[in-house]
């Protein structure tokens, strides 16, 4: 190989390398990765979700739920929930730019690990099929005080109410017993006792 192929093979290899880097490759991959809850409490006007599922995407951060409700009318203040996974540098730099949008008024972050917080997600799913393996269920879903919303001779409605991980194991657990459909909120999140925010 002549010398004048290496050194172009050389070039090729540093600009792939410079390439593969971005503003949050280097100092965001250090450290042990953890789901989190970051609640964010924003005006109630068009184009606000927009903006901030767009600073999420933009900079290559999963979001793995979203959930969004106004929660102060004369206010017009909604509260948008969204559960997302990285180390803590990522996480500190996703609250930072959250708090830099206009329509922002408050940034929480919640570790899934932390005994203060509560986290549930709501569930619905819908089986059909044999009464024998629907009555099973139902068993399997009294468990966390499922309650039914509706019922016909082949098939039931059945929401429930309880941790993530537990609905993720009670979804694979009613698959071969008839379930056809499964609407999920995704998680949200509140304080134990009287403190109702905490800003990180």
């Amino acid at each position: 190989m002549s010398l004048q192929l290496r050194l172009f093979l050389k070039h090729l290899l540093n600009l792939k390398a410079v390439k593969s880097k971005s503003a949050y490759s280097e100092p965001t991959k250090l450290g042990k990765e953890d789901h989190h809850i970051i609640v964010v409490w924003v005006d109630n006007e068009a184009g606000v979700l927009a903006r901030v599922i767009g600073l999420f995407s933009g900079r290559g951060y999963n979001i793995e739920s979203l959930a969004v409700a106004e929660i102060d009318k004369k206010k017009h203040l909604s509260r948008i929930t969204i559960v997302t996974k990285g180390t803590p540098q990522v996480i500190q730099q996703i609250k930072l730019q959250l708090g830099k949008l206009v329509p922002v008024h408050k940034v929480a972050d919640f570790s899934r690990n932390d005994p203060n917080i509560l986290f549930r997600e709501l569930a619905l799913f819908k089986l059909a099929g044999a009464s024998s393996k629907l009555d099973k269920a139902k068993r399997l879903c009294k468990k966390f005080n499922g309650l039914v919303l509706d019922k016909t001779k082949k098939s039931f409605v059945i929401q429930v109410t309880a941790l993530r991980r537990e609905i993720d194991k009670l979804t694979l657990t009613l698959k071969p017993l008839g379930l056809i459909s499964v609407s999920r909120t995704g998680a949200v999140a509140m304080t134990r006792g009287e403190e109702i925010f905490i800003q990180n």
